[in-house]
């Protein structure tokens, strides 16, 4: 029996370069980096890198950690992002707002912890989706740390009841992707599996693309 389809975000483009493997990519989501990291970028040279890759196929992400209302909006007004990713200790209340203010899909970072599906709970009906990360003191994310794939299953299932997408991230590559898809996430998220002295790599992203098919036909 085939298994369900895993959607692919490659995140981090630092360069209309980079941009342009992820548009030549089997990835279904790119993503930019607009918060303090060392894959930050700004909003005007992504969205610059956007209008030079046009036609582009994947729905764009932007990645902030504790922004203002006005910060997103400035962002917006310069790329033309699909979904907005919130990495840091956004509230509830704050992801509702920006909503109503914006009219864009918002997808919460949870960093995993123990009982970390609770904190899904608390975003119910107010989060579009999630990104599962590495819990990495005085980080938001971008680490390149795995967790405890084994909590995989509690996510998703929180995230299937809420009817939203989950995503996982943090530390994958093209050696343990086999294993992190046997749980069948809804999306994989990559940035640093992908890179080769800090730029995206063709090869790295040929590598993931490989593994990602000789799993599907495997259980196809």
């Amino acid at each position: 029996m085939a298994g369900k389809t895993t959607f692919l975000k490659f995140c981090g483009c630092r360069s209309k370069e980079d941009l342009l493997l992820v548009k030549e990519s089997r990835a279904d989501l790119a993503g930019f980096i607009f918060a303090p990291s060392k894959r930050r970028v700004t909003p005007e040279d992504a969205g610059k890198w956007v209008m030079e890759n046009q036609p582009l196929k994947q729905q764009l992400t932007g990645v902030f950690v504790n922004p203002s209302l006005d910060e997103i909006k400035a962002a917006l007004v310069n790329v033309p992002l699909d979904i907005v990713q919130c990495h840091g200790d956004e509230t509830p209340g704050f992801l509702k707002e920006l909503k109503k203010k914006t009219g864009i899909k918002i997808w919460k970072a949870v960093r995993h912890e123990q009982a970390g599906w609770s904190v899904l709970k608390e975003f119910a009906g107010v989060a579009d989706g999630y990104v599962i990360d590495a819990r990495v003191e005085g980080a938001y994310g971008g680490t390149g740390t795995a967790f405890d794939w084994d909590a995989v299953p509690m996510y998703l299932q929180e995230a299937e009841r809420q009817g939203v997408p989950c995503f996982i991230a943090g530390g994958i590559h093209a050696e343990n992707i086999t294993k992190l898809l046997s749980y069948s996430p809804d999306g994989i998220d990559i940035s640093s599996g992908i890179e080769e002295d800090c730029k995206k790599s063709r090869k790295k992203i040929k590598d993931i693309e490989g593994m990602m098919m000789q799993y599907e036909n495997s259980i196809s």
